[in-house]
């Protein structure tokens, strides 16, 4: 029996990695790169009710800059998550303040690190009676490095509104740590397992005044001067006029932009933020920045590039072109096992191999799923969609950033099944081989003929 194969893809753009390869390079030029250590005991369970502030611990995959020569290595952060208010209404704004009391890293070189490179940014998960990823980021400050020594604790800020009364639980995320000197450099730091334990409980009450449910989103926690942010909203008027501006800390800066929200109360602007003193974004409805009809501050860096250029050394420069999401296939064709007329049974073969290279390098995982027709034959005879299963299975390419899980073995139907994906993470990518074996239960007096169904694979 042969079956015809096709395929479809969704494209979307990405930064390829491309290594430098050499420790005497990020030695020369003191790269801020990231080595992990190992080691650390998981915190025990959040408790029931509200608790103070404690530290936990808690395994991260780190990703240091290619140029540093260093694979993605695998240990432990301990983190404290704090807030300014542990007993909020409803409709009141927290600030939280994510510190890293030991990053998973050191300095990787003999070379030592200046004071103030470092811009750390990440996220805080919000549970229990809401739920939420809260933004959070900090100042360009640290102590000097020195050479093979570890990376100093750094803290980040960010703020969230109170949408529902009960017990809320708040848990490190995701972080990673933006190094200016030399060059711009990021490495990203992934929680492991999440959700990681939780650092604190709140307990918010009623306020019993109208809650404020405007809130916006970032699509990054940082940027160097003058690049646009995408600023996505939900809550607010719609067809309201609604400004999204630069934060400094008190009052909004000249980084702004207006324009209206649509029918549905939601928006996505792009504000050029330029202002090196910004430490948020906020957007509001009115003429002025008013809490109660706006939403905000998100946190958000301005990364600055220069640093001490030590004597004998010059700064170098270079841009990576973001890349796509692609796949491909060693064949448009398969031909299953024959079985006999009378005894039916599993007509058998491999699924064409399909090579997925994501060369995006975003935050964005993909999937690969397939479905397939009623597999038609001679006078009309059909054998149905739900008769073909698969087994698949999914290999990654060493070094890269994602890992790819091969989908369940099962039906595959007209309704379709994933065949592999990656997750989302801080920093995704790589290239990856997919296979599956395939079984198609044959009934056992169909009738005598070739036999052609057409799967179709699809990449998003």
């Amino acid at each position: 029996m042969r079956q015809a194969i096709r395929r479809s893809d969704s494209r979307r753009s990405r930064r390829p990695g491309r290594p430098v390869r050499g420790r005497r390079w990020a030695a020369a030029l003191g790269v801020g790169a990231l080595v992990v250590t190992g080691g650390g005991l998981l915190a025990g369970p959040a408790q029931a009710s509200a608790t103070a502030s404690v530290a936990v611990d808690f395994p991260t995959h780190c990703i240091p800059p290619a140029i540093a020569g260093i694979p993605p290595i695998d240990g432990t952060t301990s983190a404290q998550i704090t807030v300014d208010n542990a007993a909020p209404k409803v409709g009141d704004t927290v600030t939280v303040t994510y510190t890293v009391v030991k990053p998973a890293a050191s300095n990787p070189v003999d070379l030592a690190l200046p004071a103030d490179i470092m811009t750390p940014t990440g996220k805080v998960t919000v549970g229990g009676a809401q739920s939420a990823a809260v933004t959070v980021a900090g100042p360009k400050k640290n102590e000097p490095v020195p050479g093979k020594g570890d990376f100093p604790s750094f803290s980040m800020t960010g703020t969230f509104t109170v949408t529902a009364p009960g017990e809320i639980t708040l848990s490190p995320g995701d972080y990673n740590i933006h190094t200016s000197y030399i060059m711009e450099l990021d490495t990203p730091c992934t929680v492991t397992d999440p959700p990681a334990p939780v650092s604190q409980t709140i307990i918010a009450t009623d306020g019993g005044g109208e809650v404020n449910e405007r809130t916006i989103t970032l699509g990054t926690s940082s940027g160097a001067p003058g690049e646009r942010v995408t600023v996505t909203g939900a809550g607010f008027t719609p067809g309201a006029d609604v400004t999204v501006a630069g934060w400094n800390g008190t009052a909004i800066t000249a980084d702004s932009i207006t324009s209206k929200a649509a029918d549905s109360g939601s928006f996505t602007f792009r504000p050029e933020i330029t202002d090196p003193a910004t430490t948020g974004i906020v957007a509001f409805e009115g003429a002025s920045w008013d809490p109660a009809k706006g939403a905000g501050p998100q946190a958000y860096t301005v990364t600055t590039g220069g640093g001490e250029i030590p004597d004998g050394s010059q700064k170098l420069t270079s841009t990576v072109k973001p890349g796509t999401l692609t796949m491909a296939q060693a064949g448009d064709s398969v031909a299953l096992s024959a079985v006999d007329f009378g005894q039916g049974g599993a007509s058998t073969g491999a699924l064409q191999t399909v090579t997925v290279q994501d060369f995006r390098g975003g935050p964005a995982g993909w999937s690969l799923t397939g479905k397939v027709t009623d597999f038609t034959g001679p006078g009309g005879a059909t054998i149905g969609a739900s008769a073909l299963g698969w087994s698949p299975a999914c290999a990654t390419k060493p070094g890269s950033p994602s890992t790819c899980a091969a989908g369940s073995e099962g039906t595959v139907g007209s309704a379709g099944a994933t065949l592999a994906s990656t997750p989302d993470g801080a920093f995704t990518g790589g290239e990856f081989t997919v296979d599956a074996q395939l079984s198609l239960d044959v009934p056992a007096f169909t009738a005598a003929g070739a036999y052609t169904g057409v799967l179709t694979l699809t990449l998003t």
